[in-house]
């Protein structure tokens, strides 16, 4: 097992559980307990974890501050890719779609990169992976926001105002049942003006999303037509009440 293999899998034990012992990640992981201390020491240098005596324990996600880019690429990889791949597959060619910011959305990019479509990329790393082949890509111009590389600002939200879209891939920082909310004043403002201006928009979170309220409102759940998440979660029967398109995949 490759390490990104084994500290995915960890940071899915943690969440799990919580706190594990050393020994217990090393059998559930299958690698030694040598190699699961050396992974436990790289995880919590980046801070997604913190060293106790004898194991480790998950760091509480504070909703009020946002992950860093390299630490949300390596967590829930295998929900994001799956939702990708369902997403990816039911991209219309000829359509006009806005991809936000967030590395599920870049999952999504990935994936259709090339084909013919008009994407409106709203960070860095979606517009890369896009400009390839027959899709054309527009990019805001605006302010990149240092360790996650979206784009936001006046200039970004005035651009925005004139395009029209199909549909809107949208990613969160939280989601219950007020709505989609942002930790990010910013790219929340950014996130509102795309749901205004599509005709559609989908929301695409993986499990560990849900449950939580971070400090910027985005939208309600009803200005959402369609959720697309993973298997995992055990906190999606207010969800179902809600009445939203619910896609599991």
């Amino acid at each position: 097992m490759l390490p990104l293999e084994r500290h995915t899998r960890i940071l899915e034990l943690m969440d799990q559980y919580e706190t594990l012992l050393t020994q217990d990640i090393a059998e559930r992981v299958g690698v030694s307990g040598a190699t699961i201390r050396r992974d436990l020491q790289d995880l919590s240098e980046r801070g997604l974890l913190s060293r106790t005596h004898g194991g480790a324990v998950r760091v509480q996600r504070s909703i009020a501050q946002e992950p860093a880019f390299a630490a949300k690429s390596i967590r829930m990889q295998s929900e994001k890719i799956a939702i990708a791949e369902y997403v990816a597959a039911h991209i219309r060619d000829g359509s006009t779609l806005i991809f936000d910011a967030g590395t599920t959305i870049l999952e999504v990019a990935r994936r259709v990169a090339g084909r013919p479509f008009t994407a409106i990329a709203l960070d860095l790393p979606a517009a890369q992976a896009l400009a390839v082949g027959a899709t054309e890509v527009l990019l805001l111009g605006g302010r990149v926001r240092s360790n996650s590389f979206s784009i936001t600002g006046p200039w970004s939200e005035e651009q925005l105002r004139t395009l029209r879209a199909d549909v809107f891939l949208m990613g969160a920082h939280a989601v219950d049942a007020q709505g989609v909310s942002n930790a990010v004043i910013e790219e929340a403002m950014v996130k509102k003006l795309a749901v205004e201006v599509s005709h559609r928009t989908m929301l695409l979170a993986d499990h560990s999303k849900f449950g939580w309220r971070a400090m910027t409102q985005v939208c309600a759940l009803d200005q959402v037509q369609q959720i697309v998440t993973d298997r995992g979660s055990r906190k999606l029967n207010w969800l179902k009440e809600s009445g939203v398109d619910l896609t599991v995949v």
